[in-house]
């Protein structure tokens, strides 16, 4: 079949992007052909870009600001929302029919309401040509804080996500499962995120072998990478706690992603904490990315995966998460793991065995001294991430995601 992934965004290395790509390799190696249509999409991608999908597209974001946070009825909002679908859904169209495809998935813009138009044209497009599809459902919005105020409840509940004919719905987790049928109905398959087990990770080349120095580390310094976004619900406070209360002047914690997703507040606030705690946080946005390359001034460029091989271990202090890509990625890495027990975590990884340091919500004396016992002795961590890694292959590969998605699609 001819597949398309549709999106706001389908670039970089957010969590929908990574499982989007991982996904099309296992489609293809089943013999599909995969396009690609999104508001942002990556160049190499093959397929259309169609800036007013994005989330962050003037249009969407003004109307998001008149549907949340607040109650008060806006008596001109389902018109205004009306006449953006039917602005989206030509473009759309075009992309479907130019691609001849035969069936979509919906990379969480039926799930997520940042780009409120786009779910409806999609949802009329989808019943008008008759398409079958599978909506990737990765957070709902009634799991974030700042959508449960809002004055549009009828089409949340028409659209995030819509009940279709041929359309099925998926999850990245047990709890959103529930939470998903108890609402509104529907049933669901559970695809949690996947690596690629089955091949080795990459480690320390002739063009990442630098890197600790390009940072600015030397060669005793412990390099604690916090692998995440930079935004609140990443709890990157209590990575911060951590390294505090570790006491070790060569312990430096390690930021790779860029912030800026909601905002450069919480950056600023983190930076003012690192100070005030004394501990050596390096924010290196600029010179990591998804993939190689060179900066506009010429200098090197390092992909996230070229910074795992130098970590001496990884913090995941989330409070609210999906699932857990950044955590798979630590355990493909076979990196040991200081971890905030939040509830995705607790209901659908932690019970199957998985070895780490954990804390529920804060810092305590025994998490640290593990760490510590790590950060000093590294070959106490090595059989547990080899266990780690064992679980991961069995739970998250990309041969369990095979086995779904052929479950799943039409024959």
């Amino acid at each position: 079949m001819r597949l398309a992934f549709i999106s706001t965004r389908l670039a970089g290395t957010d969590g929908v992007s990574l499982e989007t790509a991982k996904l099309a390799v296992v489609l293809a190696g089943l013999g599909h052909e995969c396009f690609y249509c999104a508001g942002e999409l990556d160049q190499h991608l093959p397929g259309q870009e169609i800036p007013e999908m994005h989330f962050q597209h003037p249009n969407a974001v003004a109307l998001g600001r008149r549907a949340f946070g607040t109650d008060a009825p806006d008596p001109t909002l389902a018109t205004d929302l009306a006449a953006a679908a039917t602005t989206l859904k030509p473009l759309i169209r075009h992309f479907l029919q130019n691609y001849q495809i035969d069936y979509v998935i919906v990379q969480n813009a039926f799930a997520i309401p940042m780009q409120l138009p786009l779910a409806q044209a999609l949802s009329e497009l989808m019943v008008e040509l008759g398409l079958p599809g599978l909506a990737h459902n990765h957070d709902f919005y009634w799991e974030r804080e700042r959508f449960r105020i809002n004055c549009i409840p009828d089409f949340l509940g028409r659209n995030f996500p819509p009940d279709l004919p041929g359309l099925q719905h998926a999850v990245i987790n047990s709890l959103a499962q529930e939470a998903l049928h108890a609402r509104r109905g529907l049933e669901s398959i559970l695809i949690p995120n996947v690596f690629d087990f089955a091949t080795p990770p990459p480690g320390i080349d002739d063009y990442n072998a630098d890197f600790r120095r390009v940072i600015g580390l030397r060669e005793d310094h412990r390099l604690i990478l916090q692998p995440t976004r930079v935004v609140p619900r990443k709890g990157i406070e209590l990575a911060i706690e951590l390294v505090a209360r570790l006491a070790d002047p060569r312990a430096v914690l390690v930021i790779p992603h860029y912030a800026g997703d909601e905002g450069l507040d919480y950056l600023h606030r983190l930076q003012a904490l690192a100070e005030q705690k004394g501990v050596d946080m390096r924010y290196v946005a600029g010179r990591v990315d998804d993939r190689r390359g060179r900066t506009a001034a010429g200098e090197k460029v390092y992909s996230l995966w070229d910074v795992y091989p130098h970590a001496d271990m990884v913090t995941y202090p989330s409070l609210v998460e999906g699932f857990g890509n950044a955590l798979l990625e630590a355990v493909y890495f076979r990196r040991p793991v200081f971890i905030n027990r939040y509830a995705v975590y607790a209901a659908d990884i932690a019970p199957l065995g998985f070895q780490f340091a954990e804390i529920d919500g804060e810092v305590t004396d025994e998490s640290v001294q593990q760490v510590r016992r790590w950060l000093d002795e590294p070959a106490t961590w090595q059989p547990m991430t080899g266990h780690n890694y064992t679980l991961a292959q069995q739970h998250f590969s990309y041969q369990a995601l095979t086995n779904k998605l052929e479950q799943i699609l039409p024959v």
